[in-house]
């Protein structure tokens, strides 16, 4: 054994950062961190993108308990919030606890703690495992016949090539999601086309979006109150939403708000208006915001293609028209491989139960933190956690609070570890997707990242934050069961 300590944290986003100054408050110091990547930050270091930026307000978008009075947009790019991140670790003195460049493979409990295995043959004992890896880390691209033969450059989202030009070039993007219709308009104005693959067109809405001014960020250092009043109506702004999202006819009253929006962005241009109005109910999918996406469409050197893409050539992509779009450079903005990451680990729980085997059926846990037969380890930002509403540090908040109980239980009980009950598990998730199978998500008319191979909503919350927070304040005895 190289090393021993009581909490494994993995992972160095807001879920990994907030475990740890949270473990730090309440005494529990022995920690450490491992983080795949040369430096911290999760999704907000690899996302670099051209225009890259949250879809949630800045002052929401981070934590309570270190507010920033410094934000200065509405809505933060990636740069300001790394630069919140590094600020966090800073503050808090987690630098020294963090190891750069560790890859986590797999984990194994031996019925008094767990074996961590790193991939460079290192294990680490520890008490505790906390997974703070998130959903939005592995890129996916998908199989596209003659993609490996293409002799232009090729790259996702994700993975940006900063190295790579683009002035003058012939770009095709692939995908309509999040990160795209941020990406598309920072670079149609310097290539010398752009061509635009459409599979499913998304719902989008203006973002109000604006600088924050000098004077609003001094009322902000210098009046608490205001600042806490401003994140607070945020807050219940982004609450006001759960109905419609829940119950999808509510949710028509919003969408006559994206009907309006793409008539007035395409008056003019029936046609355009027509291959980039969406087909399901609003929510259905994530709801995009964005004020320059559908102007940047309109451009006179912007094509958009809504025909399959059946190949890819040497010199382009071919659409199941036969017509090939001649190509230098392809960028996919196809999301990320969201699920069941943890599962590609090998970790072993309980009378030799593999991850991977518990969740064949899907990922499943309790509140989206503990999973039965795996005691002492917990996911932050774990299944059905996700939000299609607000902020995800919220969750990671109230689920790291949740954490924090499960050890003190264990301490206060002198015990070794704390496990999930497996029937109070499966009662938790059989209500969620009882729940799910009402909402948007599942009535609204598509497919969508958020369900998973068996067409099960693995990754949504169907509810308020608040509700979530109240549930995950206290560990129910009667849900789990300590280990002596």
């Amino acid at each position: 054994m190289d090393r021993s300590v009581d909490t494994v944290v993995v992972g160095s986003g807001f879920a990994g950062l907030g475990a740890a100054v949270k473990l730090d408050s309440d005494g529990r110091r022995d920690w450490v961190m491992l983080e795949k990547g040369d430096s911290l930050g999760g999704t907000w270091r690899d996302n670099v993108y051209p225009g890259c930026a949250c879809d949630v307000e800045s002052h929401l978008y981070s934590f309570s308990f270190f507010p920033n009075t410094e934000w200065t947009r509405t809505f933060a790019r990636q740069s300001e919030i790394r630069s919140y991140l590094e600020d966090v670790a800073d503050r808090y003195r987690l630098r020294d606890r963090i190891r750069f460049g560790v890859t986590v493979t797999g984990a194994e409990w031996d019925g008094e703690g767990w074996d961590v295995r790193l991939a460079d043959g290192e294990t680490i004992r520890a008490r505790y495992v906390v997974f703070g890896t998130g959903a939005l880390h592995e890129p996916s691209v998908p199989e596209i016949e003659g993609l490996d033969r293409f002799t232009g450059a090729v790259f996702h989202s994700a993975q940006w090539d900063h190295g790579r030009d683009l002035t003058g070039r012939k770009v095709a993007v692939i995908g309509t999601g999040a990160s795209a219709i941020q990406f598309v308009p920072a670079i149609a104005p310097q290539v010398q086309a752009l061509t635009l693959f459409q599979r499913t067109a998304p719902w989008v809405l203006p973002k109000p979006d604006k600088p924050i001014s000098e004077r609003a960020r001094r009322i902000f250092r210098r009046v608490p109150g205001a600042r806490a009043a401003y994140r607070a109506s945020l807050y219940w702004r982004h609450e006001a939403l759960v109905a419609g999202f829940l119950h999808p006819p509510v949710m028509q009253a919003i969408q006559r708000l994206g009907k309006l929006y793409l008539r007035r962005a395409f008056a003019g241009d029936p046609e355009l208006r027509r291959k980039v109005t969406p087909t399901f109910t609003m929510g259905c999918k994530r709801i995009l915001m964005s004020n320059d996406y559908y102007p940047a469409l309109r451009r006179d050197n912007v094509a958009v293609e809504t025909g399959g893409i059946t190949r890819i050539t040497e010199r382009g992509v071919v659409t199941d028209d036969g017509v090939e779009h001649e190509a230098d450079t392809i960028v996919f903005g196809t999301g990320f491989a969201v699920g069941d990451g943890m599962s590609r680990m090998a970790i072993t729980g309980r009378d030799g139960v593999k991850l991977a085997d518990a969740w064949r059926d899907g990922s499943q846990a309790l509140l989206g933190t503990t999973i039965a037969g795996f005691p002492n380890l917990f996911t932050i930002v774990g299944p059905n956690t996700g939000l299609g509403h607000s902020s995800m540090v919220l969750m990671v908040e109230s689920q790291v609070n949740y954490v924090l109980d499960a050890m003190r239980t264990v301490d206060t009980h002198r015990a070794v570890a704390i496990d999930t009950r497996q029937e109070s598990q499966d009662e938790f998730n059989a209500d969620i997707q009882r729940q799910l199978d009402k909402a948007v998500w599942s009535r609204g008319g598509c497919a969508s990242w958020y369900l998973d191979a068996h067409g099960r909503n693995r990754t949504l919350w169907p509810g308020y934050t608040f509700t979530f927070r109240r549930r995950t304040r206290r560990v129910d005895p009667a849900h789990h069961e300590l280990i002596a």
